[in-house]
């Protein structure tokens, strides 16, 4: 099942997205029914199939759910942990180290506050000149790390600030429209292989050039989602309705970094497109 929000009744609402448009499930948001389907031990699709109207909305996909925290995950994919160790010129291989011992990279990227949905600009730090997009399948948790669902996500960073100092990771990581959600979440029942998705980034400038292009299987990802929620929720009760980003295998390099009205999109066929304009942040 596809699930997300729209406006109805100029209100930020749950819904079913179907062919031809998207039947609300009224008073409730995404986490609101998360949270109602924990509490009353009914799947998520089901309650959402019995709480839907009938009649399908012609309504906008807008951030697909206003999350509790978001976190996000590094060096899950070789390619990743190689890039960022040339990048800091480790020659001890900080990131390699990463990718291969048991723990992850696990960082806090926000909450809600941060978020973006589908259409809405991604931020580009005034004080970076290299500022890339990071595509990456995120996992919708419910209570203990459950996974509910899977969306996109845009894992937005200001490499040249990580690159100067690995201390200022918080600073590259977290700012305003640095983290983009969606289309919309496919229910964990709805996916066959989550580890056999073929992801898409497409960076397009103003005039309509094609500044980046690149792909990648989530085949490649170094651990399983179930290592990742392990850590994440280690001694860190992370609430239902949060999301955890699960890296980036697709690489954007310094010549493409983003600028103003670069347009980002990021597409996984089982889950839909997430595009984002690009605009500065002060």
């Amino acid at each position: 099942m596809r699930l997300g929000q729209i406006r109805f009744h100029h209100e930020i609402t749950a819904a079913v997205f179907v062919e031809g448009g998207a039947r609300p499930i009224p008073g409730h948001t995404m986490a609101d029914l998360i949270h109602r389907s924990e509490k009353e031990g009914i799947p998520l699709q089901e309650l959402a199939a019995q709480l839907a109207i009938r009649h399908a909305e012609t309504a906008e996909a807008l951030l697909p759910i206003h999350p509790a925290e978001v976190w996000a995950c590094g060096c899950t994919y070789e390619m990743s942990a190689s890039f960022r160790d040339a990048e800091h010129g480790t020659r001890e291989g900080m990131y390699a180290y990463v990718y291969r011992e048991p723990r992850p990279e696990i960082f806090f990227k926000g909450t809600a506050r941060v978020c973006v949905g589908p259409g809405q600009a991604i931020g580009i730090r005034a004080d970076s000149q290299f500022t890339a997009p990071e595509p990456e399948l995120a996992l919708v948790l419910g209570s203990q790390g459950r996974i509910v669902g899977y969306t996109l996500c845009n894992d937005v960073s200001a490499w040249d600030i990580e690159r100067e100092n690995a201390l200022y990771l918080p600073q590259s990581k977290v700012y305003a429209a640095c983290c983009a959600l969606g289309p919309v979440i496919v229910t964990a029942d709805d996916v066959g292989d989550p580890y056999h998705l073929y992801m898409t980034c497409t960076v397009t400038r103003p005039d309509g050039g094609v500044k980046f292009s690149g792909s990648v299987s989530t085949a490649r990802l170094h651990r399983k989602f179930e290592q990742l929620t392990e850590y994440l929720l280690r001694a860190n009760p992370v609430p239902a309705a949060s999301v955890l980003s699960t890296g980036t295998g697709i690489i954007v390099t310094e010549e493409a970094a983003l600028g103003p009205g670069d347009v980002v999109s990021i597409r996984v066929a089982e889950i839909g497109e997430l595009s984002n304009p690009a605009a500065v942040v002060g």
